[in-house]
């Protein structure tokens, strides 16, 4: 029973004590709600002050800025407007300055206009004055002219032809020596380059200048037969040597002989070979002729190497080398004016050793440049180049020394003389080559350059004599002295020499000596 009471007074305190912390609770959450709704109205009210107090705050500051943009507004209105009638003001001005200028211009044009029509009125009197002139000095010189007609005895066209003639006679001693003081000036100027090119020109290039020096004839041993075997059938044979050799065959009707065709002397040669084999063979085929051909070419290039070594042994030339060697051999098949290349070299390397031992230089270098100093015309043709620069690069490249090279590159003048070899190899080839005999022509291109020489003299009418002398090399001629003067005599070989030049084909030069004599015989009784 006790323990029954004091449980329940236990929960009873328990109870009180729960309703105690309850009602403390609700105490405690009330009054925090009372202070919540009063910071809430501190809060609230001084937001309201805050917001009232940025509101005027505000409310002054836009009052200010709306002023200060109203006075900016109105500045700068008022500097606009200024600005405006500044311009308006300026334009007013120009436009007054413009209408001044146009009131001055338009005075000027009316002045002008009334000037020109004053002048037109003079010009017109002017005119009428003139023509009235014009008329009289016609009257005068028709009356003058008849006066003049009646006196001289001559008519108007006789008289101007006799005037221009006076004319004529007066200035032509003038204009000739003029034209002999030019004339004399651009040979100095050009003759040496013409000269040297011409020259270049020719020995380079295997030409036509005569029909002997570009053919080669192979004789058939009397076989009329063999010529069908070589043109074969459908031309089958002939074409495939053209093509094999490089050259032309010419098939005519001249008994027992074929010709064959071609600038390239070395294929020539090696063209003629073949066909004397071919011939002697009988046996005539596209196999056979390639064969033949292919067995004459190595065989002449041998042939070339002996025949530069034999060469050099004759010059007295030693240690050449072999490249050297074959392209010397070569020079046996060029010729220039009928003179056999190689047989040149060779006599000019000996007169070389001649000159050097009369001067006290290197005899045996001397005879080396000399020798060498054509092997540039053995070269292709398509090389391009003076034959002389040409084989200087050739020795140069096969291990000759540099005085030796000048030398040979020098001797026509293409490049500065460095040694003294260069101006001894000139003068020994002009030696060689001028030497009589050295150089030929054909019998009939001779003659007939012979006798064109002396048609062209004659055909001038002051030409009473001409004759072609020193193989052809020079035209003598004599004038009428009644006919030409001293002074028109150089005219007239100018022209003699000018007309050559166009008409006839020549190696060299050709010298016009022009002779007018007058002779007075008197005899003592």
């Amino acid at each position: 029973m006790h323990l029954l009471l004091a449980s329940v007074e236990t929960w009873i305190a328990w109870a009180i004590v729960t309703l105690v912390i309850l009602i403390g609770m609700v105490w405690i959450r009330k009054d925090q709600k009372r202070q919540i709704r009063r910071a809430l109205h501190s809060t609230e009210s001084s937001l309201k002050e805050h917001s009232r107090k940025e509101a005027e705050v505000l409310t002054r500051s836009a009052r200010m800025l709306t002023r200060e943009e109203t006075k900016r507004l109105r500045d700068d209105l008022e500097n606009t407007i200024g600005a405006e009638s500044e311009e308006i003001r300026q334009r007013e001005k120009r436009l007054e300055e413009r209408e001044s200028l146009l009131d001055r211009q338009l005075q000027t044009v009316l002045e002008n206009e009334s000037r020109l029509k004053q002048e037109r009125a003079d010009f017109e009197i002017f005119k009428d004055d003139l023509k009235k002139r014009e008329s009289a000095t016609k009257k005068l010189a028709e009356k003058y002219k008849d006066e003049l007609s009646i006196k001289s005895k001559l008519s108007e066209d006789q008289a101007k032809e006799k005037f221009f003639d006076l004319i004529r006679d007066e200035h032509q001693i003038e204009a000739s020596q003029i034209g002999k003081s030019i004339l004399n000036e651009a040979k100095d100027n050009a003759e040496g380059d013409a000269r040297r090119l011409i020259g270049i020109a020719i020995q380079r290039y295997a030409g036509e200048h005569t029909y002997e020096s570009t053919t080669a004839t192979v004789s058939l041993g009397g076989d009329e037969d063999i010529k069908g075997r070589i043109i074969g059938r459908e031309g089958r044979n002939v074409r495939a040597f053209e093509a094999a050799t490089g050259v032309t065959v010419l098939i005519d009707d001249t008994p027992n002989s074929v010709v064959l065709s071609a600038f390239d002397p070395v294929k020539r040669e090696i063209a003629r070979e073949s066909m004397n084999r071919l011939v002697k063979d009988g046996r005539i085929h596209p196999t056979r002729i390639e064969e033949i051909v292919k067995k004459v070419s190595e065989e002449n290039t041998y042939n070339m190497a002996n025949l530069g070594e034999e060469a050099a042994s004759k010059a007295g030339v030693i240690s050449l080398n072999k490249e050297i060697l074959g392209m010397l051999g070569k020079l046996r098949y060029r010729s220039s004016y009928s003179q056999n290349v190689l047989a040149h070299s060779v006599e000019v390397a000996n007169l070389m050793g001649l000159l050097a031992g009369e001067m006290g230089l290197d005899i045996a270098k001397a005879k080396r440049i000399g020798l060498l100093h054509d092997i540039g015309k053995a070269m292709s043709q398509e090389v391009d180049g003076p034959h002389a620069i040409v084989g200087g690069d050739f020795i140069k490249r096969n291990g000759e020394p540099e005085d030796v090279v000048n030398g040979v590159s020098s001797h026509h003048g293409e490049v500065p003389y460095n040694y003294i070899w260069g101006i001894l190899v000139s003068a020994a080839d002009a030696i060689s080559a001028s030497r009589p005999g050295a150089r030929s022509e054909t019998m009939s291109t001779y003659l007939k350059r012979l006798s064109n020489l002396e048609k062209i003299g004659k055909s001038f009418e002051a030409v009473e004599k001409c004759y072609a002398v020193q193989a052809g090399r020079e035209v003598r001629i004599l004038v009428n002295p009644s006919k030409v003067t001293d002074e028109e005599s150089y005219d007239l070989a100018r022209k003699i020499a000018r007309k050559i030049e166009d008409e006839l084909q020549y190696p060299g030069h050709i010298r016009v000596t022009m002779v007018r004599e007058n002779r007075f015989v008197e005899y003592a009784k």
